[in-house]
């Protein structure tokens, strides 16, 4: 089975032959030059997909690169006259660098924009630790690299296309919404409910709600349907309760007392009825004249 690398680049590119995840970035390691790069002339990789990085995942890193050292160096690629981009490993970079090191041991590679973000993306999108929002904002990126539609990109990936429109279908969450994805204080089915709500405004404020009561996705499902079922449409069904209510009894009784007045003003006397329909009763009066006109 090719992998997404080979998918996206073809499989006679060389990429295919050097790219993998980052278990092994490289297949021919041991013909690769390491090298050591200062590591104040390493800047991050301008497509890196993940926004959000666990310091404490971070620290850990750290303290087993102190304890062991560097098993296996970062990629970069010659981004300016004096300085490197990385193309794998940031996880590493920010290690080492929390540990002070003055100098990284790296591989050097030749790649262009489009291959360098594609490569960091899909590496990403490897991994499966990306939040719902990151991993929609690689989607999106790749699709825009790449020229292609969902479809395509799905096919390329081995997802199905449908996976691939729900995640970029929460990019249209306003960024407040999409901030509380990336801290992982909602999950991406509560995302998926606020999206019904069409108000950014009431969006924010359901988000809250969930922090604050520590909703599951079925709570706030149900909260959202009340919210969105309209006020016209509660009128009409407390109407229809109302009427059922009326026994069959009543029903007889109202409509004997309505034969009585017609019998009355059929023979000649002018009778003048109103009925209401209270909460409490039904109200019927009735006026006949002391005098036949």
């Amino acid at each position: 089975m090719k992998s997404p690398f080979s998918r996206f680049f073809g499989g006679g590119d060389k990429l295919e032959s050097e790219v993998k995840s980052d278990v092994g970035v490289a297949e021919s390691r041991a013909t690769e030059e390491v090298v050591k790069i200062p590591i104040e002339k390493i800047v991050p990789n301008r497509y890196q997909p993940r926004t959000v990085f666990d310091e404490e995942k971070i620290e850990e890193l750290a303290r087993t690169i102190h304890t062991h050292g560097v098993i296996q160096p970062i990629v970069v690629r010659k981004f300016d006259e004096n300085q490197y981009e990385i193309i794998a490993g940031e996880r590493r970079y920010r290690a080492m660098k929390k540990l002070n090191w003055s100098e990284v041991p790296a591989i050097v590679r030749s790649l262009s924009d489009k291959e360098t973000a594609s490569i960091a993306l899909i590496e990403n999108l490897q991994r499966e630790e990306l939040t719902a929002i990151e991993e929609a904002m690689a989607y999106q990126q790749l699709l825009e690299l790449h020229s292609l539609t969902q479809e395509a990109l799905a096919q390329r990936l081995g997802k199905g296309q449908s996976t691939i429109a729900n995640k970029i279908r929460l990019l249209k969450l306003p960024q407040n919404v999409q901030d509380a994805i990336l801290n992982r204080e909602i999950s991406e089915r509560h995302a998926r409910a606020l999206i019904t709500v069409k108000d950014e405004a009431t969006q924010g404020k359901l988000v809250e709600l969930i922090k604050e009561y520590d909703w599951n996705v079925r709570q706030l499902e149900d909260y959202i349907q009340q919210l969105l079922t309209p006020k016209e449409e509660e009128s009409v069904k407390k109407e229809k309760s109302k009427r059922k209510a009326i026994s069959k009894d009543i029903r007889i009784a109202v409509n004997t007392i309505r034969q009585s007045l017609s019998m009355v003003s059929k023979s000649g006397i002018n009778v003048k009825t109103e009925e209401e329909d209270t909460e409490d009763f039904y109200q019927i009066t009735v006026k006949i004249p002391k005098k036949k006109n």
